[in-house]
Parts: C-alpha cells; structure tokens; sequence
C-alpha cells in the first residue's frame, strides 16, 4: 500500500469557450507556434524548479468517456492534464502553481489542487 500523505493531485482546466481560448484560437500559426514553444519552456523550467515535489508528471488528457449505470457515454469536461506533487501543507501545493505557464502562457483556466486521501479501512 503506498503512503498518500503529503501528496496532491493538480487538474489543469481549460474550456474551449473561455475568452481566453477565443483569443488563442484567432492567434495567427505563426504566433500561436511561437507561444507554444514559449509555453512549454516555462513549463519545463516550472518543472525544474519543483522537481523536488513532482511525484508524477502526468500529462495532457484526451477525449474522456464515462462509464456508469446508463453504460459508456462520450463527454466533455474542462480537464486538460494533471500532475501529481507533495508538499507540507495543502496550501503549500497550491502556492506551488502561482503563475503557472498553463495559465499565463496557455489559455488555460486554472488549476485546481486536491490532497490524495487515504483508502478507508486500507
């Protein structure tokens, strides 16, 4: 059983109708290349700054399919990616993602940060 004390899950939103991937869509090729290679420096020199706390680095999220009473169901959800961290408090795991590239480079709408709970009776 492995320890999830300490350890966070990031989910990085985004909506396709937000203003802001209103205005990234109506960027040129050409400037849209440019940010995303700015963004993804960012991002991997976000990493590198905490990859003390990066447990997992995650990744993108595709399309998503939900599976319940009613069968399998294609859906939409504002869920882009996610990493996993840890860090001392809850509020340390969010401070982590302050100005984070996902939203101030990518028009991303923000990031939300849960703590990893115990399994009951585990």
């Amino acid at each position: 059983m492995s320890d999830n004390s300490n350890t966070y899950l990031a989910i990085f939103l985004g909506s396709r109708t937000s203003p802001a991937w209103k205005a990234w869509d109506a960027l040129s090729d050409a400037d849209r290349h440019t940010r995303e290679r700015e963004g993804m420096a960012a991002w991997h020199a976000w990493v590198d700054t905490h990859k003390d706390a990066v447990v997992a680095m995650g990744g993108p999220l595709g399309k998503t399919k939900r599976v319940g009473p009613d069968g399998i169901n294609d859906i939409t959800n504002q869920m882009a990616g996610f990493t996993v961290i840890r860090a001392a408090s809850h509020e340390d795991a969010a401070k982590l993602f302050v100005n984070h590239p996902h939203f101030t480079i990518f028009p991303g709408d923000g990031i939300e940060i849960m703590p990893v709970l115990p399994v009951p009776g585990g």
